[in-house]
Parts: C-alpha cells; sequence; structure tokens
C-alpha cells in the first residue's frame, strides 16, 4: 500500500461541498496578521518559526511530556524495573510496561497499561518452525487465519497440555478437530484469578486506592517470529526507521492479545496481533521533535477533539493519533522535523486523520489490510467526527488556543516576540526540580512484588549483573536504590525471623549475633548508596533491637549530612 497525502487533496462530504484541505500554516498566520508584514514572506516564515520553537520549549515544560533529559529517565528506571521484576517473576510470566506510560508520557488521565505473557507457551505460524526450536522449554502453539479478518487469527494446541496449565485447559474448545484456545473464556479465566479486577477490552483493569491508579493488564502470548502477514512492512521501511531498528523489531517478534474483531466469524475466540513492543521502539526512535509532535496530538485529542464527549461518543482514540504520526514518519512527507517547524508536522498529521475519517478508513501501520474504523467508526459516528474535526480545521492552527496551556505559550510568544529561542535543559528544568522528578519516578516504580529472602538473593545476583552492562546515569541511580530497598527489606526479614515463634525460645546466642551482625551490616550499606531514608532505616533498626543511644546517633549523623 502506498499512502500518498498531496497539499491540496479535494473531497467531497454528502456529495456537494467541496472541501479543498491544504497542509500549512497560513490559516494560522492569518489570525495573528498582526503580528506579520503579509507582504513579507520571509518574515511571515520566520515568525511561523518562532510560534513552532515558543511552543516547542511549552510542550517541554509540560510535565506530561518532558524535556529529552526527562524522557531518557524515565524510560531507563522503567527499563530496569522491568528486568529485575520478568527474573523475579515466580509464576513463569513475563511484562511489558506499554501504551503512554511505557513511552515516556505523563498523562493524568491515562492509566498504566502492561502487557504480560507467559514465558511457557511459544507462537509459531507454521508447523515447519516448531521443529528448529526447543519445545522442551515451552508448549507450541499454532495460528489459523484461514477465517479471521487481517490483523486477527485462531490460536491451537499443536500438542496435549498437562493439567497443571489449567488457565489454558479451561480456555480450550475444540473446533475442526482442533483443540483452539478461546480468547474470551481466557480473559474470563484470568479474572477468575484476579478477583479485584474487571473486563476492560483485552485487558483485566485493577483499580488501585493508594496511590489512585488504574493499571490495564493485557493478557498475551508471545511469538519470536514476525508475521507473514506483516511482511510488507520491511519493504516499506526505506527512510523510517533505521536499519537497525528495524532488525531489533522483527527479532522481537510479535504478541496475541485476547480479543476478537468484532465483525469476525469467530469474535469471542480470536486473537488480535498485536505490535506493542514493536511500536514502543519506534517511539524510542523518535527525535524529540517528532516525540512533541505525538505528544502535542495526543494532548489536542484528551484536551480539544474528545474534550466534554461521554465515553461512548470517543470513537477516536491515541493508537489513531499514533497511527498517523507513524504514517506520516515512514512516508517521509516532512523532509524536516525540528522546533522550527512543529506546527507545520502537527498539522500534517493532523490532516492526514481527518483524510481518514472521510474516507472511513485508517490502515493498520505493520497491516495495512486492517482497517481500524471498520467497527466503530463508519456511518453517523463517521459524519459527526468528521464534522467535528472539519470545525477544528476551519480555524487552522488557532485551533490549539482551545488548549489553554498550549495557549499560554502561543501568546507569550505573540507578545514577546523577540525573546530568543534556548533548547538548554538546564534553562527549561532547574536541576532541583529535575532531582525531585527523578525520586519521584524512582519512589513509583522502585516497588517489588515479591517479599521471601530467596527472591531478595536473586534480585541482588540479577542487579550484579546489570551492573557490568553498558549503563546509563539513570539506570546507575535506579540500581542503587533498588539494591538499598532490597537490603533494608532484606535486613527486617532476618530481624522478623529471629523474632518469630522459632526462635522466640532458642538460646543459641551465637546464631543471633551473627544474624544481627548481617542486618547491621546490610543496612550500613544501604546507607551508602540509597536516599537519605536509607539512613533512616538504620536508627529505626537500632530503635527495634532496644539500642537507643545508636539510634539516635545515626539521626544526628543523618542531620548533618
Amino acid at each position: 500500500m502506498t499512502l500518498e497525502i498531496k497539499f491540496n487533496d479535494t473531497f467531497h462530504f454528502n456529495s456537494t461541498k467541496c472541501l479543498k484541505l491544504k497542509i500549512d500554516i497560513k490559516n494560522f498566520q492569518q489570525s495573528v496578521s498582526s503580528k506579520m508584514d503579509s507582504g513579507n514572506t520571509t518574515h511571515r516564515r520566520r515568525c511561523s518559526e518562532s510560534l513552532s520553537e515558543s511552543v516547542f520549549i511549552g510542550l517541554c515544560k509540560i510535565h506530561e511530556l518532558g524535556t529529552p533529559q526527562q524522557l531518557a529517565m524515565r524510560r531507563d528506571i522503567i527499563e530496569v524495573m522491568n528486568i529485575v521484576q520478568n527474573y523475579l517473576e515466580p509464576n513463569k510470566r513475563n511484562f511489558l510496561w506499554c501504551g503512554s506510560h511505557g513511552e515516556g508520557f505523563r498523562f493524568v488521565e491515562s492509566d498504566m497499561d502492561i502487557m504480560e505473557w507467559p514465558t511457557n507457551y511459544r507462537v509459531f505460524w507454521e508447523r515447519s518452525q516448531i521443529q528448529y526450536n526447543n519445545t522442551k522449554r515451552f508448549v507450541p502453539i499454532l495460528t489459523d487465519s484461514s477465517e479471521s479478518p487481517p490483523g486477527f487469527t485462531l490460536l491451537w494446541l499443536h500438542v496435549p497440555i498437562p493439567e497443571a496449565h489449567s488457565c489454558v485447559l479451561f480456555s480450550s474448545l475444540r473446533m475442526k478437530e482442533r483443540l483452539y484456545i478461546s480468547s474470551s473464556k481466557y480473559i474470563e479465566k484470568k479474572l477468575l484469578q484476579e478477583p479485584t479486577c474487571v473486563k476492560h477490552g483485552p485487558c483485566t483493569l485493577n483499580i488501585m486506592e493508594v496511590p489512585r491508579l488504574e493499571i490495564d493488564h493485557a493478557h498475551s502470548f508471545a511469538s519470536d517470529l514476525w508475521p507473514p502477514s506483516a511482511s510488507s512492512w520491511i519493504d516499506r521501511c526505506h527512510m523510517w526507521p533505521q536499519p537497525h531498528v528495524v532488525d531489533d523489531i522483527i527479532r522481537s517478534g510479535c504478541h496475541f492479545v485476547a480479543i476478537g474483531h468484532k465483525l469476525g466469524n469467530h469474535e469471542n475466540n480470536e486473537w488480535r496481533i498485536s505490535f506493542s513492543l514493536a511500536e514502543q521502539k519506534l517511539v524510542f526512535s523518535m527525535n524529540h521533535c517528532q516525540f512533541l509532535t505525538y505528544g502535542l496530538l495526543k494532548w489536542f485529542l484528551n484536551k480539544v477533539i474528545n474534550c466534554q464527549l461521554s465515553e461512548e461518543r470517543k470513537s477516536l482514540c491515541s493508537y489513531h493519533i499514533k497511527t498517523a504520526i507513524f504514517w506520516v514518519l515512514q512516508e517521509n512527507i516532512i523532509s524536516q522535523w525540528t522546533p522550527q517547524n512543529l506546527l507545520e508536522c502537527f498539522w500534517v498529521c493532523f490532516k492526514l486523520i481527518l483524510k481518514w475519517v472521510y474516507e472511513g478508513v485508517c490502515p493498520n501501520f505493520f497491516i495495512p489490510e486492517n482497517n481500524m474504523f471498520h467497527t466503530n467508526i463508519h456511518g453517523g459516528s463517521q459524519d459527526a467526527l468528521f464534522i467535528r474535526l472539519y470545525t477544528l480545521y476551519e480555524r487552522g492552527l488557532s485551533c490549539l488556543f482551545q488548549s489553554p496551556s498550549i495557549r499560554y505559550y502561543i501568546m507569550n510568544e505573540l507578545c514577546n516576540p523577540r525573546l530568543p529561542f534556548c533548547i538548554n535543559e538546564s534553562t527549561l528544568m532547574h536541576d532541583p526540580v529535575f532531582a525531585m522528578e527523578l525520586f519521584q519516578e524512582i519512589h513509583e516504580n522502585a516497588t517489588l512484588n515479591t517479599l521471601d529472602l530467596i527472591s531478595f538473593i536473586k534480585a541482588l545476583q540479577k542487579i550484579e549483573k546489570l551492573a557490568y552492562s553498558l549503563l546509563t546515569n539513570y539506570h546507575i541511580v535506579m540500581l542503587q536504590n533498588l539494591s538499598a530497598i532490597i537490603l533494608q527489606q532484606t535486613a527486617f526479614s532476618f530481624y522478623n525471623l529471629l523474632h518469630s515463634s522459632i526462635y522466640m525460645y532458642n538460646d543459641n546466642n551465637k546464631e543471633i549475633y551473627i544474624f544481627d551482625k548481617i542486618s547491621c551490616h546490610m543496612l550500613k550499606m544501604a546507607a551508602k548508596f540509597g536516599c537519605i531514608s536509607a539512613k533512616l532505616y538504620l536508627a529505626m533498626y537500632h530503635y527495634r533491637t532496644c539500642r537507643y543511644r545508636e539510634a539516635l546517633s545515626v539521626i544526628e549523623r543523618t542531620k548533618v549530612g
């Protein structure tokens, strides 16, 4: 499929009105003509660039988006946590922090998306692929896409499975002399295993009260192989992304999430082919202007397009936005993505979305035959969405004024047109503010779900291995804080063990002394490379072991430090 976007495409709405949609920013320039010399093209271009630069700086300062430094820090912290948590997971599962949070955004209204899949299963596209893999480590699953729409498939078990695999056994049903895994039954079983969760599309939604957080768990199976139906994507990768990114994506394979096509023959049993990992790698490969354009589109969707709409009427979603910017990047519609043309980049993407809504076709980036508007944007909902978007289009880029945050930065430039452009990160975010966010990110993400001593030892072993790999400064800070947390929890686990019923009447003072020394040593190590609070854990331990002088001494040293 070749996606062509021309600078003056013509559309017909209700067969009567001819709409000439131009991918430029003349509408906005005219709306602020009092600030520009309409007879001077160079001056107009500079004004446009100046406005884009102002919005670029403004988006960097918005916490939900952030600077390149903030973005690197957020991603590195999640990467470390993802590696350590997957290593410790006792139930043969892997996790991937995906969605907006995993990409580096911090939108307040967004929930946290986590994809999980069992590591003892692998999906294959053909039987011949199974013989080249070690099936002793996993149970092979095969696909059957013969009766499924593009982007969807059925999954069936190639070999009998043990009774221990209760979730898959519960979800299986016999069709066409094969044992298929039903996506709807699989979610039902997951809900039985997690009674605090509710069904949310292909996910189970867990709502945490403290802190207030909604976590979507997307249940899936993994394949190490690239889907044959997405082979055309590889052929399209001439300009973007870079070859090493393409190779990395192909090696990573894909996933199958538990949801079927609403208009398919097997809606309750089908699985959707998911490219969440590939999409995350593509977002990571963006430069900061491209990322902020993506963020501005998401911001515009939430604050303007879907503003005051009920959940049922929000037909356009952030995944459509992501797909649009992927297509624009790959088709090389914009030759340079710089702060000076950020608004033009936004306008090109917005215009493409408008074109898709008019045509009723949103081609999936990896499998273009999969029209993602097919089930929810058609008929009356399509007309209503098009009118809403076209109304915004008619206003030109001044439609961004409907977002108070963006309006502030644009008006700031209009009122102070001679402010110098500067993207020095030290001026965009002061060090104390960045340090505060850094430790907030660590605090929110450095949580371990296991409490037993064996898991603590495994975690320390994994951290020790990671310490010898190529690390960024944020990786190191995260590993240091994780180590401090593990040492603290291990020390207090020893304390609880000593005061449990096993040792309450044990007269072996030497053994108690050894455990006490080990605990103190761990807490002192944690205090060396942990936060200030790590020293207070040592004071707390001294207090609980009735060494009040030592506890006060640690507190005094902490004050001085």
